[in-house]
């Protein structure tokens, strides 16, 4: 069965509906699109018909392209891939402006028949492309779609006339957001914005009486039109000028030049602009092109994509384990990550008791959501009406009876083992025998505070990141003895907040903390070492993180790093190795600078909180070296401190599935996006190299660099982390 079927009425209509069988949204793949394309030809060449609507039979549009499609015709041409693509892409443009043109005549602009969208709920990616590409897009009044073009998101951008014609239509400063943020929005904003014409109660109904009584010119899309002047003005013309000067170093001020996808978009919006709109396309798909053959892109489809993608759907859940949705949670602590936990849990339409020592501090907690859902009713984002019904759904309490009920425990405690081994046994008592326990422990191992549970096997860790509403990632850790069920209940749960899981093996720092801290603690190293701070930060910026390790330590507080130094040390005994960055964090802690919090840290601060640059003070106790470092030397040291790790938990056995290891890294820590993460890193650079490296900087700068195992095997081999580990793929020897 086809994805696009076609129907024409009485009237002369012909309604193209796109309804891909077996699936939930819709996606183009090759085949639709050459069906669609030969649809188009039927109805253009059809005298009766008098005008198309295109259309979908699900409550939304498109939810973009069908991402296989692109790596077929790479492998389809063989040994000239990027000919491929190309010749791909520019098939795709045709059919696209055959829509456009609907069999006008080329001179006269007259003598094409209109073609119309309609809308019924989200357009994104190709979902918006393929409109675009017709001469009227009517959208269904519909608050919960989302209409956009988010690839940029992913590594791309839009390559199917996204990119040229939307910088045609609104101009290039108005196009900037939706090209190069991938900004969504609703059907009304979408309207406002300029993306599409009409939002309406029945799109299809509205777009078939617009067909039926377009005329020639209603058709004719500016750019075809004689005296086109680009909205804004092109890049010659002198208010243009400064537009697409001002675009360039906006992106290159945003992503310090470490997102290719980005600089491909502004060449192919800048070159498209002084050429004619067919020019323009070619532009497109070459820059298009040129971004699909850029590994980076390939990495960050498929960790921000796929593999995102897949982990939410269940891909590392146990088998055989039936729904363990969540219908009321206890969270015991009402801080900043309880209440967290409590807002999210609640919002997702759980039933929750929120647990503190007494009530004043329960009630502290509870507050957290009530102002969360101020800030939404401000923005038009809430409703009184909804955050009452949120808050109803939360009880603030000190009273440990009310958890009777619960099917799932949060612990969100103080980071001692001792106070929580006493909630543990206080609560287990009071909780039903099925319901799980899991504390959300950021450092302690798992398996050590599970000998506190009489039931073992329904204990697990389920890690949030701060601040919880805003964090993609939670990093679910199984103990010693964590059974199947457990970790089917953390998964469901996850999924039932909206957020991205990883399943990991208990060790200490689990799996990204455990990466997290060589990035901070390199970085503080390097300012011992006379490095000038700001190298170390724009170095790392430079590199796509969204901060850099000296910047991260200030926001998380010097005292926490201080904490888990002297507490990993007491657990380590003489195992843990004597590091200066630990010298700099406990002098910083006795100088009273804890931080962003503290107004004072490796930053001053003014009154209100605002960075006022690094404090000078540093420089006394570290002089700054007379010779600074490479900027290279200095990335990859902040780079192999976390990779490094990453393939040492792989080693372990902490990481159990590669995928978690790269989505993990970026959406816990914002790991240098544009690379996929950390495994892809290195198969981006490749193996070899990445063996020797480590050679040369663990002479230079110690035992922390040193090669594993794995990897110098798989240097020796020739091997790529997803040639040898990807889930699914025949693993080499």
């Amino acid at each position: 069965m086809s994805d696009f079927t076609m129907k024409k009425d009485a009237d002369g209509v012909a309604i193209i509906t796109w309804d891909c069988p077996g699936k939930t949204m819709n996606v183009l793949n090759g085949q639709a699109m050459q069906d669609l394309d030969g649809l188009i030809d039927d109805a253009l060449a059809d005298e009766a018909v008098k005008g198309i609507v295109i259309t979908s039979g699900k409550k939304d549009f498109a939810g973009g392209m069908d991402l296989n499609v692109l790596a077929k015709m790479k492998e389809d041409a063989g040994d000239e891939p990027a000919r491929g693509l190309f010749e791909g892409i520019m098939k795709m443009h045709e059919g696209l402006r055959k829509i456009e043109r609907a069999g006008m005549d080329a001179k006269t602009n007259k003598g094409g028949k209109p073609i119309a969208t309609a809308l019924p709920g989200t357009a994104v990616g190709i979902g918006l492309e393929l409109p675009l590409s017709t001469h009227r897009i009517f959208a269904a009044d519909n608050p919960k779609a989302k209409i956009g073009l988010p690839e940029i998101m992913v590594g791309i951008f839009p390559g199917a006339g996204g990119t040229t014609r939307l910088v045609r239509k609104l101009g290039a400063m108005a196009a900037a957001p939706f090209l190069l943020e991938g900004k969504l929005v609703d059907p009304k904003k979408a309207k406002s914005a300029g993306l599409i014409d009409e939002v309406v109660e029945d799109p299809l109904a509205a777009a078939r009486a617009w067909v039926l009584e377009a005329k020639d010119a209603d058709i004719v899309k500016p750019w075809d039109q004689k005296g086109y002047k680009m909205p804004g003005g092109a890049p010659y013309h002198p208010s243009g000028f400064m537009t697409f000067l001002g675009a360039a170093a906006m992106v290159h001020g945003k992503t310090f030049g470490a997102f290719p996808a980005a600089k491909a978009l502004l060449s192919a919006v800048y070159e498209g602009a002084i050429v004619p709109f067919d020019t323009a396309l070619k532009i497109e798909a070459r820059w298009f092109t040129h971004v699909l053959m850029n590994p980076s892109s390939e990495a960050m489809i498929r960790s921000l994509f796929l593999n995102k993608e897949a982990l939410e759907k269940g891909a590392v859940r146990p088998a055989g384990i039936e729904d363990q949705s969540v219908k009321k949670i206890g969270v015991l602590g009402a801080g900043m990550m309880g209440a967290g936990i409590a807002l999210v849990s609640a919002q997702a339409g759980m039933e929750v008791v929120l647990i503190d020592r007494d009530q004043e501090a329960a009630d502290k907690g509870k507050a957290y959501s009530a102002s969360y859902m101020d800030k939404g009713i401000k923005r038009g984002k809430a409703t009184e009406e909804k955050k009452d019904a949120l808050l109803s759904r939360i009880t603030a309490t000190p009273d440990l009876e009310q958890l009777k009920g619960c099917d799932l425990i949060i612990e969100a405690v103080f980071e001692d083992p001792g106070v929580k081994a006493e909630m543990t046994k206080k609560v287990e008592a009071i909780i039903p025998e099925d319901c799980i326990f899991a504390s959300n422990t950021s450092t302690l191992p798992i398996t050590g505070l599970a000998e506190a549970s009489v039931r073992p096997e329904q204990f697990i860790g389920i890690h949030f990141f701060s601040p919880v509403e805003k964090m993609f990632l939670v990093e679910i850790i199984k103990g010693k003895e964590t059974g199947d069920r457990a970790v089917a209940k953390a998964l469901d749960y996850v999924r039932q907040i909206r957020k991205t899981p990883i399943v990991v093996n208990d060790a200490r720092f689990f799996y990204c903390n455990r990466c997290i801290i060589p990035y901070v603690n390199e970085g503080a190293r390097m300012i011992t070492e006379g490095v000038t701070p700001a190298l170390i930060d724009n170095a790392a910026r430079q590199l796509g993180f969204p901060v850099g390790p000296i910047q991260l330590t200030d926001e998380t507080s010097i005292d926490l790093g201080a904490k888990i130094a002297r507490a990993t040390k007491a657990a380590m005994g003489d195992a843990y190795p004597e590091s200066p960055a630990d010298d700099l964090i406990f002098w910083m802690e006795e100088q009273g600078r804890l931080g962003r919090k503290a107004n004072a840290g490796f930053f001053d601060y003014d009154d209100k909180g605002k960075r006022q640059g690094y404090w000078k003070g540093m420089q006394e106790k570290y002089p700054l070296a007379d010779e600074q470092p490479d900027l290279i030397e200095v990335q990859e040291r902040l780079m192999f401190a976390q990779v490094l790790e990453a393939v040492r938990a792989l080693e372990e056995g902490v990481l159990m599935d590669i995928r978690e290891g790269d989505v993990g890294a970026i959406l816990a820590w914002g790991f240098a996006p544009w690379s996929g993460g950390p495994l892809s890193w290195l198969d981006i650079i490749g193996t070899p190299y990445a063996a020797e490296r480590c050679d040369q900087l663990s002479e230079k700068y110690g035992e922390r660099f040193a090669c594993p195992p794995l990897l110098r095997e798989m240097a020796e081999k020739g091997q790529t982390f997803y040639g040898r580990f990807n889930p699914g793929a025949e693993k080499a020897a």
